[in-house]
């Protein structure tokens, strides 16, 4: 059982100003933080959204009336505390770009085409040993403009969430091997290398099922020595 937090730990997430990835630059604070003392209504609660899981949240290729265009694939994995123990009953969310890289969303003005069949949002919640599993496509990369000729690596957004409003964490997951890791400021705005590997998923054969969807493990660490990289730091 861990009773001191690490604050060394804290060293693996990304910084707030991050210079190369230029919009942390403006919503980076400039002066030093408030701390501001936590209530017990934003300790204990309110349960967000966990009652509200249906089975057909984790899967993003049955949502709509046809199947979405793109190589579907499984990301599974567990949510684990310092410990390695897993946390159950945690809400996992994820929202993602299509298979041509492209968002619904108004400001997503990439001219990719958008998919009618795929939203790009799933939820789940873990089990009691803190496993998740969802069946979706893998995101293409696209262009953001951040600099000459920038676009961002394949990746998934996620979100995991406690039992009240100060527990909510949020971090990306990557591909293995991908050519664009080298050029993109988020992902080495984590400037330790053994962090950075901590948001990269590892392909998983076992768990691969013939002739219909590639599999690939992302376990999420909350916090300790092997946390994986967040961006609520």
């Amino acid at each position: 059982m861990t009773f001191t937090y690490p604050i060394d730990s804290n060293k693996a997430h990304p910084a707030r100003l991050s210079p190369d990835y230029k919009s942390t630059v403006k919503r980076s604070p400039s002066k030093p933080l408030i701390i501001m003392r936590h209530t017990l209504s934003e300790l204990t609660g309110p349960v967000y959204g966990h009652e509200t899981v249906r089975p057909g949240d984790a899967d993003l290729t049955t949502q709509h009336r046809g199947e979405p265009i793109g190589e579907r694939i499984i990301v599974h994995g567990h949510v684990r505390d310092e410990d390695g123990r897993g946390v159950p009953n945690t809400l996992v969310e994820l929202w993602q770009a299509n298979a041509c890289g492209r968002y619904i969303h108004v400001r997503d003005q990439h001219p990719a085409p958008l998919d009618p069949n795929f939203t790009g949002t799933g939820r789940a919640q873990t089990d009691s040993e803190g496993y998740y599993r969802f069946v979706t496509v893998k995101p293409g990369a696209y262009p953001w403009g951040n600099h000459p000729n920038a676009w961002r690596p394949a990746h998934i957004h996620f979100s995991v969430f406690g039992h009240s409003f100060v527990s909510r964490l949020v971090t990306q997951m990557y591909f293995p091997g991908d050519p664009l890791f080298p050029f993109d400021p988020i992902f080495n705005s984590v400037t330790d290398a053994k962090a950075r590997d901590r948001m990269i998923s590892s392909f998983d054969l076992e768990n691969t099922q013939p002739e219909w969807a590639l599999c690939y493990r992302f376990n999420i660490v909350l916090r300790g020595r092997n946390a994986t990289p967040m961006e609520t730091k």
